[in-house]
């Protein structure tokens, strides 16, 4: 017999305190291991700020601009791209689809893949870009040489992106925790040698965060190859199996990645506008610094974002719309108190928080300007970005993306661009326009997940996404050859057991 907790409610009853208190320790259960393994790896990039502000300002400020553009051209796409598993990962192993869950992550891989060979042309033709767009020649020289040893890292992001959608998926959160704690321990070691040791510099600093990277991927691959039970998944499918599945994939990853990238690249693009201003080498390294705080502070909604979307595909995948639902508002809640925690102590901890990163007094300065600004953005951010994560969850990903282009680049944009260069404000104003953008974000992502959602036909929308597999590439049956999905009978799926 099913337990309440195995069983949906009607929609004309509330959940039950029980009921919500489950979904809470359901969903921070898995949510605070993420948590954790984005604070090591905000860690991991904070680290490598540090050192590069050790090593100078101009050092600082070409670190700075580098890691905007590789956020910008390459890792945003990466991990936007791997997004697109969130949905099929997701109501996939609600529905016990293990054909479609492990075939999807040997997909993405291979999109990545491909994505990764222009995103590396666009990296080692980064100074080009840069002296075009008018940046400084100092400190474009030294990004280039930072994005340049960086290389590398594309290829483990072809691997690490993928594998935490999937094992997330699964609600498989603690492995990757571990996996990065043991990583990111040796991230300072490697700083120390190559850059104080071996006096590397700038390229010492890339080459730790590529290894640092490199060992998250082998142990989270190890752990997928040998943990319990992955043996027994099916990693042998053919290319043209693969390669058949790719279009229906593509069509939720490219409108995940746009969704992501859209916020993200505005956050980096801030980064190439303070380069503009009156004084570049002070504005983008404050800027720098204040871009690696709103990533330790996004560390705790996008944990939550990844894990609602989780809760919302399992639950809808098993068929349960409205644990889906309480899942999406506990979620939501939980956001809003986070956003609260972040605006209390940006303000509190403005005078000291940039120490930590210079001692130059005049980028401390004039990050604690603007420290309480970017403490409100938080506020509409961790609602918006866990709104995001529950519309990837019920496969609406377009949904999200036509809202982030509309809040970042038709209201955030001009706002910041008008304040900052034609009222002269300069560097507030900047933060200002993401002010502006996340109001409008949150708005309206709140709008379409309280209002226009309607549960019980995503329910219906999430059977018919597992309900198929792609076809093979090579079928001969003339009949299958005319679309890219076919029917599958997964009765006997309830005969195997779980992986995990």
């Amino acid at each position: 017999m099913a337990t309440e907790k195995d069983q949906d409610f009607f929609s004309h009853k509330h959940p039950s305190a029980s009921q919500v208190m489950e979904e809470v320790r359901e969903l921070w259960g898995m949510a605070l291991p993420i948590t954790a393994m984005n604070c090591l790896v905000f860690v991991r990039a904070a680290v490598s700020v540090v050192f590069l502000g050790r090593l100078g300002s101009l050092e600082l400020a070409g670190g700075a601009l580098s890691i905007g553009f590789t956020n910008i051209t390459g890792y945003s796409v990466m991990v936007g791209l791997a997004s697109g598993l969130e949905p099929v990962c997701s109501q996939a192993y609600g529905n016990k689809n293990w054909d479609l869950l492990t075939r999807s992550l040997q997909r993405m891989v291979l999109i990545l893949i491909l994505a990764a060979l222009p995103i590396s042309m666009l990296w080692l033709n980064l100074e080009r870009i840069m002296v075009f767009a008018g940046q400084d020649k100092a400190i474009t020289g030294m990004a280039a040489t930072y994005c340049l040893y960086s290389l590398p890292d594309l290829l483990t992001n072809t691997l690490l992106q993928p594998l935490r959608v999937f094992l997330r998926s699964q609600k498989v959160t603690k492995p990757q925790m571990y996996c990065s704690l043991v990583a990111v321990a040796f991230h300072v070691p490697l700083n120390l040698v190559l850059v104080r040791m071996m006096g590397l510099g700038v390229p010492g600093v890339a080459v730790a965060s590529v290894l640092t990277n490199l060992n998250m991927v082998v142990l989270m691959a190890g752990y997928v190859w040998w943990g319990k039970g992955m043996t027994m998944m099916r990693w042998t499918a053919g290319i043209g199996e693969v390669c058949g599945g790719l279009g229906p994939l593509l069509k939720l990853a490219v409108p995940s990645c746009l969704g992501i990238c859209l916020e993200w690249w505005w956050y980096e693009i801030v980064t190439i506008m303070a380069g503009y201003l009156p004084n570049p080498t002070l504005a983008v390294a404050a800027t720098g610094i204040l871009i690696q705080t709103t990533s330790m502070m996004y560390t705790v909604p996008m944990a939550l974002a990844g894990c609602v979307s989780a809760r919302v595909g399992n639950e809808l995948g098993a068929g349960k719309p409205y644990k889906a639902k309480l899942a999406a508002m506990v979620a939501l809640g939980c956001a809003f108190v986070i956003g609260i925690i972040n605006v209390t102590w940006t303000v509190i901890l403005r005078q000291r928080w940039a120490g930590l990163f210079t001692q130059d007094k005049l980028v401390k300065l004039l990050v604690a300007s603007v420290m309480p600004i970017m403490g409100l953005c938080e506020l509409g951010n961790c609602p918006q970005t866990t709104g995001c994560g529950i519309l990837r969850g019920t496969a609406r990903p377009a949904v999200g993306a036509r809202i982030n282009l509309g809040s970042f680049y038709f209201v955030g944009t001009p706002v910041a661009v008008g304040l900052a260069f034609w009222l002269k404000i300069g560097f507030a104003g900047l933060w200002f326009g993401l002010l502006s953008a996340q109001v409008a974000c949150v708005v309206s992502i709140l709008y379409v997940v309280l209002v226009k959602t309607d549960w019980e036909a995503e329910a219906l929308k999430a059977k018919m996404l597992t309900g198929v597999e792609m076809v093979e590439c090579n079928e001969k049956d003339d009949e299958e050859n005319k679309g890219l999905l076919k029917n599958e009978n997964y009765d006997d799926h309830s005969n195997k057991d779980e992986f995990i």
